[in-house]
């Protein structure tokens, strides 16, 4: 039977894509719950270190009863197919900058990961995002070197500025 005669018919069968991410996001959830009850301190007010963690765990833990019923249910969307080129661009643009970091520096390895990122949005020149990339990163840098006095990894167009 297709997914329009399952639909039509009412029979949607649980979705067990979404049905996972519900279980991921219980663990992930009992983790950060476990994570939590592991500090100390803070018992001179009502509200310590460890108020924040668990509720970002209770709410990881709603959301993924939430996302487990409905996927029992199949009420998600059917979801578009994913095109592996877009996808591979930015994997290629984040392996490269990881890569060249701390070789080429942060304003090169950050604008090569711009223009790969601009390539898989449907930009194909390359040849004018790649200095605007690299441009932009350099101003990035600057405001952390200058202003914030933070220290980014530093290459050879960063060195011309210190």
């Amino acid at each position: 039977m297709t997914d329009l005669r399952q639909e039509q018919a009412g029979q949607r069968r649980p979705d067990r894509a979404a049905f996972a991410i519900g279980i991921a996001l219980g663990v992930l959830g009992l983790v950060v719950g476990i994570d939590a009850s592991q500090l100390s301190g803070g018992a001179y007010a009502q509200i310590g270190p460890t108020a924040f963690p668990y509720a970002i765990a209770a709410a990881l833990l709603v959301l993924a009863a939430w996302t487990m019923v409905e996927a029992w249910r199949g009420d998600f969307p059917a979801r578009d197919v994913d095109k592996i080129d877009p996808i591979a661009w930015i994997v290629g643009g984040l392996a490269a900058q990881a890569l060249l970091l701390h070789a080429a520096g942060f304003s090169i390895a950050t604008g090569l990961l711009f223009a790969a990122t601009a390539r898989a949005f449907g930009k194909r020149q390359l040849w004018k995002t790649i200095p605007i990339g690299i441009l932009l990163s350099l101003a990035v840098w600057g405001v952390f070197f200058g202003l914030l006095r933070l220290r980014l990894p530093a290459g050879p167009l960063e060195s011309l500025f210190i």
